[in-house]
């Protein structure tokens, strides 16, 4: 079979079926597409390695329809206190107050084998789906029309999988990275920690907030995770060997410094080296990387996952797009446009918290401990765990306009059939243009709104009181909390037009702006009809 002529058989292959491949993949299912997923490994690991998720992830999580699963299988992050030399606070986060801006509970703890057993099970309802589990990648070439992936099967033979693109989401050892020869810059972290996982038979023993102890002796943090499950994460000091800190009898031993285990039993212990890497490049033509693949964080932050989530709904809807010939495959290179700088500035914030907690140096920590206590006192502290999550500063958003590049707000509204939901459940995975009032969605020209047509955009109109309904192509619903109308009057915005990955493209005030903001986006996409204006918006 010659490779050049082939037909692809798939829209996408995925290597790699880790809870980043299986959101991507559900992602890309839910819009239709063909998809293959080759995965080294026939059974989920049944440990939990990640333990923390933010409200973005958990949006993603409902935009696949684990909404209502979610819901029942995640427990909230209570904050983290962090411990100084003497047992004391030198430093708070606590969690968001209500009422929470993407429609979840800011940051909570899950357990991983249940989210990816769950993923798994969504994926399988797909007829467009092939999984092939226990099978590797073994090679991989591209030509202008597709990529073709050679993947062995544990007993040997090799099959060809053939796609229009292919993504790596085959971890931090990513046989896809190390076919395309692509390098991964340091960012300078790399310590070794002890993870134990634990199980309690008394709940209720300890309080349910994360702490940081932040002591030179040994550095350590605790994370009380959903049901009985607790975490205990454990730095190992100069000289000791990672291989005989990982031996059972050590394990108990590094625990006991932290808690009376009288009513633990241990479920899992692994000894890992903490890295900041980030990878050189993100795209070669028709493969790209995500999630661990492409970069790893220290987990400080509790962002390692959630980043790759990030990953896998930023590309999904632009690969969508691309292939249905609403955008020029130029669009793929917006993902890490926005992605590098966001996961850089994260991996920065997270290394500044590891080296607080791992402050190795007596006189070092007890200055820290002054420093950070001084600014919790004066209230310089910044003490919400997401606003050490950046924006979208650059790619496709429209840049000088309100708003860009924010995540859209997600409030609780009344269903045109009376039923109280968060907003992206009644929405398709499309642009939207959202306004406050029914008034603003009349400033559309026809021009724009026959363009807007065109590509599938959805139209919603969001009131504070009145009636829901579905008319004319619009969809009319009533908030419940005034989430939204404060947040449009907070920025004195009328219209915003919203991406479908639920960032904000921009924002527009009057009729002027609304209108170009939908011919800079047209063009952006490399679509824009030439009956509308498409000038640079300023804001």
């Amino acid at each position: 079979m010659s490779l050049s002529v082939a037909n692809p058989t798939y829209d996408a292959a995925i290597v790699g079926l880790g809870p980043v491949g299986a959101i991507f993949a559900n992602l890309l299912a839910k819009a239709g597409l063909r998809v293959a997923v080759v995965e080294r490994v026939a059974d989920i690991y049944d440990k939990p390695r990640a333990i923390t998720l933010d409200h973005e992830a958990l949006r993603v999580l409902q935009a696949v329809g684990l909404g209502d699963f979610m819901e029942q299988a995640i427990a909230p992050h209570n904050g983290s206190h962090y411990l100084g030399v003497d047992g004391e606070i030198i430093k708070i986060f606590d969690p968001m107050p209500p009422p929470f801006p993407l429609g979840w509970i800011p940051n909570v703890t899950f357990v991983q084998p249940d989210v990816e057993q769950a993923l798994r099970d969504r994926l399988a309802e797909y007829p467009h789906v092939d999984v092939f589990l226990a099978a590797a990648g073994v090679a991989l070439q591209q030509d202008e029309r597709a990529v073709t992936l050679t993947a062995r099967r544990e007993r040997g033979e090799e099959f060809l999988i053939r796609a229009r693109y292919l993504v790596g989401c085959d971890g931090a050892n990513s046989f896809v990275r190390k076919q395309l020869g692509i390098g991964l810059d340091d960012l300078a972290f790399d310590e070794w920690w002890m993870v134990v996982d634990t199980l309690t038979s008394d709940p209720a023993k300890r309080p349910a907030k994360s702490f940081q102890y932040c002591w030179p002796s040994r550095p350590g943090t605790f994370v009380p995770g959903p049901r009985n499950l607790r975490r205990w994460e454990i730095k190992l000091l100069p000289g000791e060997d990672p291989e005989a800190a990982g031996a059972p009898d050590n394990v108990v031993k590094l625990l006991k410094g932290f808690t009376d285990i009288s009513d633990l039993t241990i479920w899992r212990s692994a000894v890992y080296r903490f890295h900041a890497l980030l990878g050189q490049r993100w795209r070669d033509r028709r493969v790209l990387l995500m999630g661990d693949a492409v970069h790893q964080t220290p987990p400080f932050l509790g962002q390692g996952l959630c980043a790759g989530i990030r990953d896998a709904v930023n590309l999904a809807w632009k690969l969508r797009l691309a292939l249905r010939g609403d955008a020029a495959e130029a669009l793929l290179d917006s993902y890490e446009i926005e992605r590098k700088p966001h996961v850089r500035a994260v991996v920065a914030s997270a290394k500044e918290f590891g080296k607080i907690i791992g402050e190795l140096d007596p006189v070092a920590a007890a200055e820290r401990d002054l420093r950070l206590r001084a600014d919790l006192k004066a209230g310089k502290a910044e003490t919400i765990r997401q606003k050490f999550i950046p924006d979208l500063v650059s790619g496709l958003i429209a840049r000088d306009a309100v708003l860009a590049g924010r995540l859209f707000v997600q409030p609780h509204v009344r269903a045109p059939g009376g039923r109280t939901c968060r907003l992206d459940d009644l929405l398709r995975p499309e642009f939207a243009i959202v306004t406050a009032a029914a008034e603003p969605m009349a400033w559309l020209s026809d021009a724009s709104r026959a363009a807007w047509q065109h590509l599938a955009g959805e139209r919603v109109v969001i009131t504070t009181s009145g009636e829901s309904g579905d008319a004319d192509g619009i969809l009319s619903v009533v908030e419940r909390d005034g989430l939204f109308a404060d947040w449009m009057r907070q920025h004195g915005a009328a219209a915003v037009i919203v991406r479908p990955d639920r960032y904000v493209f921009g924002a527009a005030g009057n009729a002027d702006e609304l209108n170009m903001l939908v011919g800079q986006l047209l063009e952006a996409l490399g679509a824009a009809p030439s009956s509308i204006p498409a000038t640079r918006v300023t804001s």
